[in-house]
């Protein structure tokens, strides 16, 4: 009789374990479970899209917008006798390598108003960022005189630079080095002007960041002198692929007006290869 009622609450326990294995899921189970959360995760943070900006610095920044994205930045300057709208077009077509359309759709200077010059160009990425080794870029633009009469150059003209970005912990920094050939109005040949920059940015509290920069060009020729600008400019992170600017730069000197204020926009539209789910590689 003790054995058996012994045996009664074996059995429940022995019945209350097989339920309990039954009804829960296997430590494998979870572990695969586990697994395909994270590579989901993964593959999520690979598809996010995330702005590249050159805005709002003079400078061009090494790094590159992803593989299929289109990116425009467009701004507006604002200055005593001198305004105009800017806007650059980026596209990037393979992994190192981006394509670049520039243009003024409206400029106006010495109350000279209409359209600017335009720019076609692309950028190239010799070498990423890895340990105490920078990115580093060439950037080539072609200068299409597209401007108004008395607005541009009124000839093409060629600009080659080289591009270095290094980021250290939340610094980051950008420096330039270029040579740009102007094309001279009805004259042929060119005059050859050099650009250096350098410009740092650091994030602030939240989605604000702030940026400031030291650029110039050498002189030109007997009318176009040496110019040299100091920038400063809040940037604000509306998302991942929203970045807005606004800010103001100095001439230090130079044919240039003594204050410039400027306000612009990057957004990053779409991946153009995976504008379809269909269209989607089979481990995405």
């Amino acid at each position: 009789m003790l054995s058996m009622l012994c045996a009664k609450p074996i059995r429940r326990i022995v019945s209350l374990c097989l339920l309990a294995v039954i009804h829960t899921p296997s430590a494998s189970a979870q572990e695969h479970d586990q697994a395909q959360n994270t590579a989901a995760t993964q593959s999520a943070n690979q598809d996010e899209i995330t702005a590249v900006p050159n805005r709002p610095t003079f400078a061009t920044t090494a790094e590159m917008v992803q593989r299929g994205v289109f990116e425009i930045e467009y701004g507006l300057e604002a200055a005593k006798g001198h305004q105009n709208i800017n806007g650059l077009l980026k596209w990037g077509m393979v992994k190192n390598l981006e394509l670049w359309f520039l243009n003024n759709p409206i400029e106006r200077d010495a109350g000279v108003a209409g359209r600017g010059d335009s720019g076609a160009g692309f950028k190239f990425k010799v070498f990423p960022q890895k340990g105490a080794r920078p990115t580093f870029s060439v950037l080539y633009i072609a200068s299409l005189p597209t401007a108004t009469a008395r607005l541009g150059t009124g000839a093409v003209g060629h600009s080659v630079q080289l591009l270095v970005s290094k980021d250290l912990g939340k610094h980051h920094f950008d420096v330039n080095e270029g040579v740009q050939f102007v094309g001279r109005q009805g004259a042929g040949g060119f005059d050859r002007n050099y650009f250096s920059s350098l410009s740092y940015a650091h994030p602030l509290r939240g989605k604000w960041g702030w940026t400031g920069e030291v650029a110039g060009f050498s002189r030109t020729n007997v009318t176009t002198p040496a110019t040299m600008i100091l920038l400063a400019a809040p940037t604000y992170n509306v998302s991942s692929r929203l970045v807005l600017d606004g800010g103001a730069y100095v001439a230090v000197y130079g044919n240039l007006p003594r204050l410039t204020f400027f306000a612009g926009v990057t957004y990053s539209v779409a991946d153009l290869y995976h504008l379809h789910p269909s269209h989607r590689p089979p481990n995405h």
